[in-house]
């Protein structure tokens, strides 16, 4: 307990730090260099959590990402915690571009760091049009030179849950003809979903091989796409 709260005081504080410099120098550099900057605190608290509660992590079967590092893909993640969110932004070997509800543009420091990376947001309940934004914006994520993130179950789910997978990954793979590349961990069983005290242990990231469209319909690449993820979770510790 006394770690947990340890590690949330240097959290809340550093992001804090972080949230003056997104507000007075970011602003004024190349978007390459504010992606840099401002992921930076995202690793900082992956290390953080390894070395102040000895959270350790071991990425598994990484080829499909070394493939295609030079190439535009989607990344396909389960959703159990902040850490992965953390770990895809800062430790993958491109940039990646994150799609979030525009709410979060409103939280301080926050929201006007991602407002600043030019990321995909969205109206979530604006349905068919949402998924029309991701498609229109996509390429010029791919421009940049990144990969684009979807948490296909939408939310956060705690380990052992299931949760159907929503379809936008698959229509974008399909409409643009790029692979899928699936993800699977079990973070949540230390940093649990919205919980303030975390446990020691090894997180376990798995990825899988590409998947391509080949000409399916986006229920058949979806289903696909979670058939592996839970496959990939299964063979984990």
């Amino acid at each position: 307990m006394i770690r947990s709260l340890l590690f949330f005081f240097l959290q809340t504080t550093s992001l804090f730090f972080w949230g003056v410099i997104v507000i007075v120098i970011i602003p004024f550099l190349s978007l390459e260099k504010r992606y840099k900057i401002t992921m930076a605190w995202p690793k900082l608290n992956i290390l953080l959590a390894k070395s102040l509660l000895k959270i350790d992590f071991e990425e598994r079967n990484s080829s499909a990402l070394i493939r295609n590092s030079k190439n535009p893909a989607i990344i396909c993640c389960n959703h159990q915690s902040t850490w992965e969110t953390f770990y895809l932004a800062s430790f993958l070997p491109k940039p990646v571009c994150f799609i979030f509800k525009r709410e979060l543009l409103f939280i301080p420091c926050f929201g006007w760091g991602i407002f600043l990376l030019k990321m995909i947001h969205i109206n979530r309940k604006s349905g068919r049009e949402a998924i029309k934004t991701i498609i229109e914006e996509a390429s010029t994520q791919f421009s940049y030179g990144r990969w684009i993130i979807f948490f296909p179950e939408g939310t956060r789910v705690s380990p052992g849950e299931k949760k159907q997978y929503k379809l936008g990954a698959a229509i974008l793979s399909k409409e643009l003809d790029i692979p899928i590349i699936p993800v699977a961990h079990n973070a949540g069983l230390f940093w649990g979903k919205n919980a303030l005290i975390k446990k020691p242990g090894k997180i376990i990231l798995s990825v899988g091989q590409e998947i391509y469209p080949n000409g399916r319909t986006p229920k058949e690449i979806i289903n696909e796409v979670k058939l592996k993820i839970e496959d990939l979770k299964n063979n984990q510790p």
